[in-house]
């Protein structure tokens, strides 16, 4: 089973801004110093490359949920995570800070001993589903009460 990253519109004009910050600070130069062609179709491979990248990145983010773990994909990047490492879910806003995979601030944090720092964050479209597909994956995986109570109390005995 296959998930989506959610994309919100905040997302959208941080990467555009980021974008138009790239472009200017390669191109602006290049304005005031009389530099060669061959300096302006290097600078332009080179952020068309950079910008196809950051795209590629930031908008091709799936999840899919495999036999033995969740392989988490963002672009050329990988994460495999086993589903006997995830520890516990819990929603975050925070997304500039650790390991992230993920285009939206309605964002899920998958705190694991596999990766490096020791979560993840994703955001997933239909973050109910795929709570629910993760639970039937990895039970014993904890739901933090404070967002998720309903969805925890109504598991228990």
């Amino acid at each position: 089973m296959t998930f989506h990253s959610k994309i919100d519109s905040f997302f959208i004009r941080f990467m555009l801004a980021a974008i138009l910050f790239i472009a200017a600070v390669s191109f602006i130069p290049l304005l005031f110093e009389g530099a060669p062609f061959s300096a302006f179709v290097i600078v332009t491979a080179t952020f068309v490359i950079t910008t196809v990248l950051i795209l590629w990145i930031t908008f091709a983010i799936r999840y899919v949920f495999l036999e033995q773990h969740l392989l988490v994909k963002a672009g050329p990047f990988r994460s495999r995570i086993p589903y006997t490492s995830i520890l516990k879910i819990t929603p975050t806003r925070d997304i500039f800070t650790g390991y992230r995979l993920l285009s939206s601030r309605d964002a899920l944090e998958l705190i694991n001993n596999k990766t490096m720092f020791g979560t993840v964050k994703i955001s997933p479209e239909n973050q109910d589903a795929f709570i629910a597909e993760l639970k039937k994956r990895c039970p014993d995986v904890k739901l933090d009460e404070k967002f998720f109570g309903q969805a925890s109390t109504s598991e228990k005995p």
